[in-house]
């Protein structure tokens, strides 16, 4: 049994603890969080800091780590895409050494669980060694022509069977994007998934082109559809934002996670919540940076309780997989966002989104969320550019 205490104790479900002590045993199972002076001095580990539950990352493209630095910024979302159908290929090798190389640094940096997307098999075998809790995302895509998805979908159901689960471990078939996917694969995602008590994720509103498309069937991806020879010719505007046609075609028992979000507005978040009780956002601040130059507007998801969760992309999209930098981010660019506030995004309600919140995302007896360390935290709360993780349990 270890007794771990610091200056505060933030177990999220409930308010910081001044001299808090977290017990738990020698597997990381806490037992109780009490205050240092029912103890012995003797028998604490004694931190200077503050003691947070483990990070949740729900946004990832582990399989595309071997791509960092090969796309360049600040192109915006359209040239982004090429760059990476057109730079992705590369030996097993380095792809593999790649994705070891990342995996690890999310470790150190404190990250339990991962929600990542996988339209390959090759971040199965590190998987299959359960270091931290992944949902495994399968996506699937077939540029909005009906007539591929029996097709698409039949090899995404390959990939998905391959995957040997770890403990504790999940997986679906989820779609692409909105201006990527047919009614036909949206049907075929949902025929294979069962309905309640998964996660299904698909980016969101991350470019204008994207709703313009929707909207008036104009911008940039009818440019660039055309150069890769695909025809939207029966594709028709709906007239709304492209969160609209998901929600048409996605199944609202489950638990949705829309990602990114950088265009979303208020009143497409409160339409999404009348679509579905389980709804969950997933924001990648350093990757909507690093692709557009822009972040989401995160006043209109606290107006609206939105529950958000964080994401790091990749690192073809961000220059770290750091839930903390992200946290950084968004405390430096949009300092309205309490410090209370951002913890909950990058623990429990990720934990949520992911389904992992019965061992995950708070500090509370019972669960094994890990037990990390924050220091270099700036009076009041403020989440400062020095501010580091250390894993404890």
């Amino acid at each position: 049994m270890r007794k771990i205490t610091a200056d505060w104790v933030c177990p999220v479900v409930s308010e910081p603890l001044a001299n808090g002590v977290v017990i738990c045993d020698d597997a990381g199972k806490i037992l109780a969080i009490e205050h240092r002076d029912q103890h012995d001095d003797s028998t604490l580990e004694y931190h200077a800091g503050t003691l947070i539950p483990g990070l949740v990352n729900t946004h990832c493209h582990l399989e595309l780590s071997h791509m960092k630095g090969k796309v360049n910024t600040g192109t915006g979302l359209i040239p982004f895409i090429t760059g990476v159908v057109t730079q992705r290929d590369a030996t097993q090798e380095i792809i593999q050494e790649a994705i070891k190389k990342a995996e690890q640094e999310m470790l150190d940096g404190g990250i339990v669980a991962l929600g990542d997307i996988s339209n390959a098999t090759d971040t199965f075998a590190i998987k299959a060694h359960g270091r931290m809790r992944y949902y495994t995302f399968v996506e699937l895509f077939d540029f909005l022509q009906d007539t591929n998805a029996e097709k698409t979908a039949e090899g995404g159901i390959g990939v998905w069977n391959q995957l040997d689960l770890a403990r504790d471990s999940a997986r679906s078939l989820v779609p692409h994007a909105p201006y990527s996917v047919s009614p036909s694969l949206f049907q075929a995602i949902n025929t294979f998934n069962p309905s309640g008590n998964i996660t299904v994720s698909i980016h969101n509103q991350e470019t204008p082109p994207e709703n313009q498309l929707f909207l008036t069937k104009t911008g940039g991806f009818l440019d660039f559809y055309g150069k890769f020879g695909i025809s939207l010719e029966q594709f028709e505007a709906t007239g709304s934002p492209s969160i609209y046609y998901a929600m048409e075609h996605m199944n609202p028992y489950n638990r949705t996670l829309f990602v990114h979000n950088t265009l979303t507005t208020r009143e497409d978040i409160e339409a999404a919540h009348a679509w579905s009780q389980h709804v969950y956002w997933a924001t990648c601040p350093n990757a909507n940076l690093y692709i557009e130059n822009r972040l989401p507007n995160y006043a209109a998801f606290m107006e609206t309780n939105a529950r958000l969760t964080i994401g790091t992309d990749s690192l073809t999209s961000n220059w770290q997989l750091s839930v903390l930098e992200e946290m950084k981010t968004i405390a430096r660019l949009q300092s309205y966002v309490p410090f209370h506030t951002l913890l909950r995004w990058a623990t429990l309600n990720g934990a949520e989104a992911l389904g992992f919140d019965d061992s995950l995302g708070s500090l509370e007896p019972g669960k094994r969320p890990g037990i990390l360390l924050l220091q270099g935290m700036e009076p009041d709360w403020i989440l400062g550019k020095d501010a580091s993780i250390q894993r404890l349990a």
